[in-house]
C-alpha cells in the first residue's frame, strides 16, 4: 500500500490538524516506511504460536463474586456537601 500526498491531506483534515505542504512529502514518506514494515510482519511464521496476554504463563486469581462492604450511601454522602434524593449535587458545568 501506497500514501500519497492526498492520504496524508485527508488523515490530516479527520484529525483537523494542519499541515504544510513540505511536511505532506516527510509525512507521506514516513508513513509509507511504517506501511512497509507492517507488510514485513505478513511474512512472519506464526503457525502453532498460541496467543498470549502475558510473557510469563499464569492463571488469574479467582475470588468469589461477593459484597463486601455496600449498603452505605448515608455514611458516603454525609461527607457530601450537598446530596438530593441519594444522589451528590455538583454544579452544571456544560455552557
Amino acid at each position: 500500500m501506497s500514501i500519497d500526498t492526498g492520504t496524508v491531506e485527508k488523515i490530516a483534515r479527520l484529525a483537523r490538524i494542519r499541515v504544510t505542504e513540505e511536511e505532506k512529502v516527510k509525512f507521506a514518506g514516513e508513513l509509507n516506511g511504517i506501511m512497509q514494515w507492517i507488510e514485513q510482519l505478513q511474512d512472519v511464521d506464526t503457525e502453532g504460536v498460541e496467543p498470549m496476554t502475558s510473557v510469563v504463563d499464569m492463571s488469574l486469581y479467582m475470588r468469589e463474586d461477593a459484597v463486601t462492604d455496600g449498603d452505605m450511601q448515608e455514611k458516603i454522602l454525609a461527607n457530601a456537601p450537598e446530596a438530593s434524593e441519594g444522589f451528590f449535587v455538583v454544579p452544571k458545568v456544560v455552557e
